[in-house]
Order: structure tokens, then C-alpha cells, then sequence
């Protein structure tokens, strides 16, 4: 077959998660993706996860707090007009950019609770077990609980819908004697928690987390998040929704849910949920249940990494052992970090500083799963210093995987996964990708490897595009080189003079700067 009637190399794809939890609270975040957008989309981001945008419980909520849907920082509510990122008008600016240089914007939706009521409602309630919500721990009895939504800042714009007591299964908090405990909610229109299957099972039923808990058994409640769906995605240019806290709402919705966005906007949305647990049965059924429209962030291989990044020698050829991506290389949605797993002040990172190059590396260049870059670690947590401030991860090299993924992780995989504390792989390239890679990594001494890139390569000089190793590798007349990484690192091996080369090296993480 000619060139000319070959399919195209379908390009590698990267999400990043465009936030971090210590992101300054200056009303400025929307502002600065905007001025970023470009920059990402050139080093090889396509789509960038936000943070829920949804008006939260206090103005420096990050939104998990959600009080109301439809305000997206438009509305007078809650101590303030926008939200800790920014004004609707500073969001659909934001939009307009990332559509107009292709980087696609997925929504962070909280659906699970609500937060931050407007008035208190009285309704019947049984406290329940904490760590299993299946058993009751007192006799049905009536309490007052922040319940009631009003929204009067919006008033009926967008969503007539109000909220009462009967739209929720659970709350926290009695004002009569100011208990916080578990209260499953009563009476003739709610059953208690989600049916057993709809939720996961973790705590006996986990279909309480926080806040007031939505009730998606109650018709209301439906269509209103339905309706919400449809209006946000003709509000603001999306290519996706990141579900928040999927263990603990109904799958039956959230199948609804996803087919009618397909029905309205066509196939091709992304789904992803956050399903955080190391169970990886309970994740493979659950991708299953949810008929494969659907993916996962791959919580097992983020273990994998950083008990890893902890052992001394750790046995680097393991590493995909029981992860989602190595059973549902389609599906999964591989990570490093995220902003549930960022060290959070004085507590221990999850996964040392010395491997995120490495782990990076094995989410990025190879040819399973769906990347997801941590904004954290490409421009630093928190620079204002008011939590524990760490620079750009990887020594500023971050972004210069991602664009190595870009431009040359393509065509056939052949992995040297032969040596405990040093592995490598090659990609071979394709017809019209055809620089390929090579790559060592090295969680001990300096590594070394002899791998074939492909006789096509013959007399090729590759040098790393990172620049951490030095020296050339000639490539022989069979096809084969010897490759080398420096010590506790890793070096990515490409033609010296492929195309793209000059690009390495220029991205500019300071995104802060005045």
C-alpha cells in the first residue's frame, strides 16, 4: 500500500488536571488557563480537567462544596459573585481560548451532595454506623438539618428547582444539639440510602460521603441534574465531565446521564469517574456495568508508584502488577498525582520526588492508558508559600515527556523489562510518525541497555531529549544501540535531527508571574 492511501498515525492524546488544591485564592485561576492555553496545547496537553466551577459554600471553596449547580460565578450568593477561580464571564473567555487553539476543557461535576443550605428543615432520621451505614444506631427520631436550597441570589434563572429535606438520604448535623453524626433521612418519599448495587459497598452502603447527600430515587432530583447537563454543555464548550466521588451515587443515574449527553451532543465525549480504590475487581465490574462508555483513574498503579518510590530497589518490572491500565488499557486513565494525593502540609508525599521522572515516563511513552499531567507538577504547588510550597516535579522536565509523547511515542512497542532496577522500551514508529524512541530508566545505579529501534535507523546519531545523558548512540547496521540513563533517572533517545527537536526545553512554568 502507498503512502498516500495509509490511515494517518491517530496522535497520542494527554489530559492534564488544570489545578492543584493550594491554587491561590485571587479569583484568578480562569485567567491564567486562559493565558496558558496556548502553551499547553504547543508542549502536547489536549484536554485540561478544571476544577468544578459550580458556585461552592464560601467564596474559597474549591467546589467540592457545592451549593448550586447553575451558578457558575454569575450570581451574588454564598459571600460573593464568582467563584475561587474566577467570574462566568472569565470562564467562557477561557472556553473561547481553548477552543480556539484545540485544547479541549473537561468538567469537574459534583453531583453526589450539596452544601451550605440556605435555611434549616425538619424531617425524621435514624443515625446510622459510621463505618457501616446499613446498620442503625438509634431509633427513628426528628431532627432540624440544613436542608433547604433556595438559591435567592439566582432566584428561578436557568432551574426552577428548589431543594427540601426530601430531596436528600442523609445529612451530618442536627441543630437541636448541634450533633454531627450519620443521619439517614425518613419519611414517605425517601427509602433510606441508594438500593444495594446502585452504590458501592464499601462501608455497607456508601452512598453517604458529606454535605447533604442528593437523593437519586426521587424524580425531582433527576431531572434536575439531567436538565443541568444538557444547559451547562450549551453554556460553555466542553469535551468531557469528570465525575467526582462515583462509589457513592447511582449508576443507574449516571448511565442516564451519560446517554443523554451522547444523544444531545453526538458520540465522543469522555467520561471519566473517580472510583479511588486499590480494588481492582470492583473497578473492572464497574467499567462494565457502565457498558464501557466510561473510563477510570487508575488508583492501583498510583500505589504501585509509590510504594516504589519507598523501597529501596524496589523490582521496577512489576509496576503495571494489578493495575487497571495492564486489564483495561482503553479505559484506564493513568496518573502520577492528583490533587486528593498532593502532600497536604506536613504529611508525607505519596510518591517520592526522586521517581515521579520514572512514573511520569511509564504513563507518557508507552502505548496503554490515557495520561493525566498533575498541574502541581508542572508549575508547583502553592508559590505564595501559605501551605508547603514544591517546585515544578521532574526538574522542570515535565514538559518535556509530554512533548516527547507527542512527537515520537508512536508504532510498535518492544519493552527490555529484564533487569529488576533498570528497564527500557523502543517505539519503532510508524509510516508517517517515524522518528520512534528509546527508553531506559534507572530507580538504582546507572542503567544501560541494548535495544533494536529498527534496521530503517541504520547510521542514525539519537541523543536524549532531556539532556540529563549525555553522549550519542550511533545506531549499527542491525538496528541495535546501546543505551544508557544516569543513576536513580531515565533518558529518552531520539534521531538528533528529528523533527521537532528544537522545541525542547522552552516551556515556562512560572505562571504566576505578574
Amino acid at each position: 500500500m502507498a503512502d498516500s492511501e495509509q490511515k494517518p498515525t491517530p496522535e497520542n492524546m494527554t489530559m492534564m488536571q488544570a489545578f492543584e488544591w493550594y491554587v491561590p485564592d485571587d479569583k484568578k485561576h480562569w485567567k491564567r488557563l486562559h493565558d496558558q492555553a496556548a502553551q499547553l496545547k504547543a508542549t502536547g496537553v489536549d484536554n485540561i480537567w478544571i476544577p468544578p466551577g459550580c458556585k461552592a459554600s464560601s467564596p474559597s471553596g474549591n467546589g467540592y462544596d457545592i451549593y448550586d449547580l447553575y451558578d457558575l460565578g454569575e450570581f451574588d450568593q454564598k459571600g460573593g459573585k464568582g467563584t475561587k477561580w474566577g467570574t462566568k464571564e472569565e470562564l467562557l473567555a477561557l472556553a473561547s481560548k481553548a477552543n480556539e487553539v484545540g485544547l479541549g476543557i473537561y468538567w469537574d461535576a459534583v453531583l453526589n451532595h450539596k452544601a451550605a443550605a440556605d435555611h434549616k428543615e425538619r424531617c425524621e432520621a435514624q443515625e446510622v454506623d459510621e463505618n457501616d451505614r446499613t446498620k442503625t444506631v438509634s431509633d427513628p427520631y426528628e431532627i432540624n438539618a440544613w436542608l433547604g436550597f433556595d438559591f435567592p441570589g439566582r432566584g428561578d434563572k436557568y432551574s426552577e428547582q428548589k431543594y427540601h429535606w426530601y430531596h436528600f438520604s442523609g445529612t451530618d448535623y442536627n441543630a437541636d444539639n448541634n450533633k454531627t453524626a450519620i443521619y439517614k433521612i425518613l419519611g414517605d418519599k425517601t427509602k433510606g440510602w441508594a438500593q444495594s448495587g446502585d452504590v458501592d459497598s464499601e462501608k455497607g452502603n456508601y452512598d453517604y460521603l458529606m454535605f447533604a447527600d442528593l437523593d437519586y430515587s426521587h424524580p425531582e432530583v433527576e431531572a434536575d441534574v439531567m436538565n443541568w447537563g444538557v444547559w451547562l454543555s450549551k453554556e460553555i464548550t466542553l469535551k468531557g465531565i469528570r465525575f467526582d466521588a462515583v462509589k457513592h451515587f447511582s449508576e443507574d443515574f449516571l448511565r442516564k446521564f451519560i446517554t443523554s449527553m451522547d444523544e444531545t451532543h453526538g458520540e465522543g465525549w469522555f467520561f471519566v469517574g473517580e472510583f479511588w480504590k486499590d480494588s481492582l475487581d470492583d473497578m473492572s465490574r464497574y467499567l462494565e456495568r457502565m457498558g464501557k462508555k466510561f473510563s477510570l483513574f487508575d488508583a492501583p498503579l498510583v500505589y504501585n508508584f509509590s510504594q516504589m518510590s519507598k523501597t529501596e530497589n524496589a523490582d521496577l518490572r512489576k509496576v503495571f502488577d494489578n493495575t487497571l491500565v495492564a486489564i483495561e488499557p482503553v479505559n484506564a486513565v493513568t496518573l502520577v498525582m492528583n490533587h486528593d494525593t498532593q502532600p497536604h502540609q506536613a504529611l508525607e508525599a505519596p510518591i517520592e520526588g526522586f521517581f515521579k521522572p520514572l512514573a511520569y515516563a511509564l504513563i507518557l511513552l508507552r502505548n496503554s492508558g490515557y495520561p493525566c499531567l498533575f498541574y502541581g507538577d508542572m508549575y508547583g504547588i502553592d508559590p505564595a508559600g501559605t501551605a508547603q510550597s514544591i517546585p515544578p516535579a521532574c526538574g522542570g522536565a515535565l514538559p518535556d515527556l509530554v512533548l516527547a509523547r507527542k512527537l515520537y511515542a508512536y508504532g510498535e512497542q518492544q519493552d527490555y523489562f529484564d533487569y529488576a532496577t533498570c528497564i527500557g522500551w523502543v517505539r519503532l514508529g510508524t509510516w508517517d510518525k517515524k522518528w520512534g524512541c528509546a527508553v531506559v530508566l534507572s530507580n538504582a545505579g546507572p542503567g544501560e541497555k541494548r535495544m533494536w529501534v529498527g534496521d530503517m535507523h541504520a547510521g542514525e546519531v539519537w541523543t536524549d531529549v532531556l539532556g540529563w545523558e549525555q553522549g550519542e548512540v550511533t545506531i549499527g547496521n542491525d538496528g541495535f544501540g546501546v543505551f544508557t540513563c544516569p543513576g536513580v533517572s531515565l533518558s529518552v533517545w531520539v534521531n538528533k535531527d528529528a523533527e521537532g527537536r528544537e522545541k525542547f526545553g522552552k516551556f515556562d512554568a512560572d505562571i504566576y508571574k505578574s
